[in-house]
């Protein structure tokens, strides 16, 4: 039997664990953001700063852990807390693949391999163990640990392929941009057009903006004999930053609803 359930069963419900945000135009153009960012930042401190990538690695790792570590135990949805962890990934795997590919010789389709490799195994494992990779439901502390090695490893990867597409195929950094936006542009196509797995198509976007967000990073700070623009690393992090923190406090950011209560308003 039915019981009807108003506003004073709502405030009986528990407060909802997913703190990941609702996937909107929004959510991409601060993600683009952000990943332009970390190519920026990271290499403001590695470069310009000139902590070299093994100290800039150390540094932007420690502070994902941490920041993980808060998404984690908070107990709602808070979208600084969250964009900070976003940024801390991505500037954690642009110092990482610079330091594989120039430090340990790794080069940028070895790494590019291993790092998908990584990325598709973790996703493997956690479709496996909860049935699901669905950012709608990541409510669980064990979901939410899936859902950050992934997300890392797909910043990695992105700023490993933005710099193969730029500096290994000869396209350059416009070219590059050009191609992975191209990708994004299919990706979306396929979401409004085709009956393909809207969970397939975010993790396809999502990696994609990762080397979108590189290569224009790279096109803003890179000499221009490079092809770059030569604008200042520490300038063009102030810049995005601002910009993001500016999408934050006028863009709405929600928390993405889990499947399992769709009804529920969740603070």
């Amino acid at each position: 039997m039915k019981v009807p359930c108003g506003a004073e069963c709502e405030r009986d419900m528990p407060e909802s664990f997913n703190k990941v945000p609702e996937v909107t135009l929004a959510f991409w153009i601060i993600k683009i953001a952000a990943t332009t960012l970390g190519e920026t930042g990271g290499d403001t401190v590695t470069m310009t700063l000139n902590w070299g990538y093994l100290a800039g690695t150390a540094l932007f790792l420690a502070a994902l852990v941490l920041l993980v570590g808060l998404q984690i135990i908070a107990k709602k949805f808070h979208p600084f807390l969250y964009w900070a962890t976003i940024i801390a990934s991505t500037t954690f795997g642009t110092t990482m693949a610079d330091f594989a590919d120039r430090s340990l010789g790794v080069g940028y389709t070895g790494g590019s391999s291993i790092l998908l490799f990584c990325l598709l195994a973790t996703l493997g494992l956690w479709y496996w163990l909860l049935g699901s990779i669905s950012v709608d439901t990541v409510s669980t502390p064990k979901a939410e640990v899936f859902y950050w090695a992934a997300i890392t490893f797909s910043q990695t990867l992105g700023t490993a392929l933005g710099d193969w597409m730029a500096d290994s195929t000869g396209l350059g950094y416009e070219g590059g941009a050009l191609v992975f936006g191209a990708a994004l542009a299919v990706a979306a196509a396929a979401y409004f057009w085709t009956s393909i797995s809207r969970v397939t198509l975010f993790w396809a976007a999502f990696i994609l903006t990762r080397p979108l967000g590189a290569t224009v990073g790279d096109f803003m700070d890179k000499p221009r004999d490079h092809g770059g623009l030569a604008l200042s690393r520490p300038l063009a992090s102030a810049i995005l930053a601002a910009f993001i923190l500016g999408c934050l406090l006028i863009l709405p950011q929600r928390a993405s609803v889990h499947p399992g209560q769709p009804g529920i308003v969740r603070k």
